[in-house]
């Protein structure tokens, strides 16, 4: 079977089920974010051990598992996390670190490791819910609609990057960490991502979410999702470049690891979520 047959299947399966949960929302939707935030930062600790760091591993996976939840019952209502409960997980990584981690092994920096692959994978991802509980949103066809909606532009970004990119060729974006990006693909992949995000806002966004952005606020969020999608992209290619491995894993046929598939979402997530409270005009019903 070829690569491109298992990227077909993989979608033709993925997408609808994506989409049933981002419906459903509540502790479906949390339940996704966490169990691919746990499988992300476990890739992530794996290209950090192949990096020559020592990660906390299965603390940090669980932490990443819980983090969605936590987020999910709080918005329940059902728990209230004070403001100092970040600090003492900080605290607490760092004196597990003390006890599992020799002086030669790095204590610090395994804690250090630990806690960002926590916050670069549940801490990010977890913003997936936060839109799709956003506070003007009502009833799940809009809940579902606003979450979609970063998600449009990165599959814009990334299919106008790479028709242009192939089309055009150029000057390389990044080529020390990417070499296959170029600066006409990043260019074509920000055009299409305005083009889509318009066409999404006036047939989705207005009538099924009742959310309106002004036109310039339009596109300055469709360029700015654009553009963080992109740094996501090269950020985890660093990272793999620093560990020198391929893919984040092998997990899905076709698309390597969920950390080389949620690496743009990771950053366009909650820049969307930020945009979007600073920016959008509730449309009268």
């Amino acid at each position: 079977m070829s690569e491109l047959t298992k990227r077909i299947i993989v979608a033709v399966i993925g997408a609808p089920l994506a989409l049933a949960i981002f419906w459903y929302g509540d502790a479906a939707l949390a339940t996704l974010v966490s169990v691919a935030s746990a499988v992300a930062a476990w890739e992530l600790y794996r290209i950090a051990r192949e990096a020559g760091y020592t990660p906390i591993a299965p603390l940090g996976i669980v932490m990443a598992a819980v983090l969605p939840l936590v987020v999910h019952a709080q918005s329940l209502g059902l728990i209230r996390v004070p403001f100092t409960v970040p600090v003492l997980v900080l605290l607490a990584t760092v004196i597990v670190a003390l006890f599992v981690r020799t002086p030669a092994e790095r204590p610090l920096g395994a804690a250090a490791i630990t806690l960002f692959g926590v916050a670069y994978t549940a801490g990010l991802l977890s913003f997936a819910y936060a839109l799709r509980t956003f506070d003007y949103v009502i009833g799940q066809a809009a809940g579902t609609v606003v979450v979609v909606f970063p998600l449009l532009i990165t599959w814009a970004t990334d299919v106008g990057a790479f028709f242009v990119g192939r089309l055009l060729g150029g000057p390389k974006l990044m080529p020390s960490v990417s070499p296959g990006k170029t600066v006409s693909g990043a260019i074509g992949g920000a055009c299409l991502a305005v083009l889509v995000a318009w066409l999404y806002h006036r047939h989705a966004l207005i009538p099924i979410a009742q959310l309106a952005l002004t036109p310039w606020a339009l596109i300055g969020v469709a360029l700015a999702l654009s553009a963080v999608g992109q740094l996501g992209d090269l950020v985890e290619s660093q990272l793999k470049r620093e560990g020198q491995v391929k893919d984040s894993s092998q997990l899905i046929p076709g698309h390597g690891g969920v950390l080389d598939r949620l690496d743009s979402l990771l950053f366009t997530f909650p820049v969307a979520f930020v945009l979007l409270r600073w920016l959008v005009i509730p449309v009268p019903g």
